[in-house]
């Protein structure tokens, strides 16, 4: 069940507050799981699970449960699932989020570690142990109080002051190491994907539909999955409505994707596509035009055709 649709008359009462939660909730879950997977992309996967789920079990929670930690707490145990033997990929360094501040509590020391957490590269959060780096993003870069981040990981909030000194410290050592050496220039796009943004920029929709696999599906995480070439065929359809959207290649963790901008010739893109090949066809497209809080944490790479 998709977090977007909106409730039926028929639905619980936790069934339409998690309805109503889970859009406004999606950014900040994100904050959460991006840095616990070291990827803004896997992140996001995360969150969509955690939205599966939680409308797969939420008629059977208690109804004096408060959803908040336990979204917090589904999308934790996920992340943890997905972690084990999982290769984390390396991200770039984040200058975003500064709108973070806690101006409720201006504490020096409070705003300098949340200065911290907020400069460091959404990847390096990986070096910390699960319960310090858990602690420290919910602490320093979402501005939990002590005993909420006890509810949602069920630790003592000694326990937590614990994990929060602990990965505190050894994020003051990450971000105080020299830098290495710059980030290589990336790869000239494949073929494939130069062809893609090329026809998508001629708005040539039929040899875009031309390149779709029989089975290809398209993913847009507020929107029921679209599959087969006809359904998924409907995509362009909607983007030839739009005026003014340009491609162009772009390399975010160690990925190939695209970067939309929503005018050509904007200093920044909107958000990106991610596309899947089999065989020389398409078999995936995923569509980040409504989760464009995605690309916030890391900056992309623009790539020069050749």
């Amino acid at each position: 069940m998709s977090a977007a649709q909106a409730p039926s008359p028929n639905r619980s009462g936790k069934q339409a507050q998690l309805a109503a939660l889970a859009e406004a909730l999606r950014p900040e879950l994100h904050r959460y799981c991006a840095r616990l997977m070291g990827s803004v992309i896997e992140g996001e996967d995360v969150v969509q699970d955690t939205f599966e789920r939680a409308f797969a079990a939420v008629h059977a929670m208690d109804e004096a449960t408060p959803l908040r930690p336990w979204l917090f707490r589904i999308a934790h145990n996920r992340a943890l699932d997905l972690l084990r033997g999982r290769t984390i990929r390396m991200a770039e360094p984040i200058d975003a989020a500064n709108d973070l501040a806690d101006t409720a509590n201006p504490d020096p020391m409070e705003m300098l570690m949340r200065q911290e957490a907020v400069k460091t590269a959404v990847s390096r959060f990986a070096e910390l142990p699960i319960h310090q780096r858990s602690v420290v993003i919910l602490k320093d870069v979402l501005g939990e109080s002590l005993a909420e981040i006890a509810a949602v990981l069920d630790l003592t909030v000694d326990a937590v002051k614990g994990h929060l000194a602990r990965g505190r410290a050894r994020l003051r050592e990450i971000n105080a190491e020299p830098p290495g050496r710059p980030a290589p220039s990336p790869p000239p796009p494949s073929a494939a994907l130069s062809r893609y943004v090329a026809l998508f920029n001629q708005r040539d929709w039929d040899g875009l539909r031309a390149l779709l696999a029989d089975d290809v599906r398209l993913v847009q995480s507020a929107h029921p999955v679209r599959a087969g070439r006809a359904d998924v065929g409907m995509f362009f359809t909607l983007y030839a409505k739009i005026d003014g959207v340009w491609l162009a290649p772009a390399w975010l963790e160690g990925r190939e994707v695209i970067a939309v901008f929503d005018r050509r010739g904007d200093p920044e893109p909107g958000y990106i596509m991610w596309l899947e090949w089999r065989g020389g066809r398409i078999s995936l497209i995923r569509d980040y035009r409504h989760i464009r809080y995605v690309t916030a944490d890391a900056r992309l790479q623009l790539m020069v055709s050749v």
